[in-house]
């Protein structure tokens, strides 16, 4: 089954401003979570934050957090950016 990523703007702007080496994370991380879905334990510190979001580090300073709403195949990246500011 393939899943629909949905990224919102907000996500997209932050992206720009990371390094590149944290987009190029990021763009993969999109890829397993079409191909995979939103369980993601391959991920460095994956964890499940709630019944509908998850979240795992893209480096040892930059985190990206989704949702996934259960019996449906869009999966929604709500965050991505430094640690310290991540909405959990």
């Amino acid at each position: 089954m393939e899943y629909e990523i949905l990224v919102n703007r907000k996500v997209l702007k932050n992206l720009r401003k990371l390094p590149s080496w944290v987009q190029k994370k990021f763009v993969l991380l999109v890829t397993d979570l079409k191909d995979i879905g939103p369980e993601q334990p391959g991920w460095q510190n994956y964890s499940k934050l709630s019944d509908t979001k998850y979240h795992c580090h893209l480096g040892t300073s930059w985190v990206a957090c989704w949702k996934h709403q259960k019996r449906t195949i869009s999966v929604e990246v709500y965050y991505v950016g430094s640690r310290e500011k991540a909405p959990y």
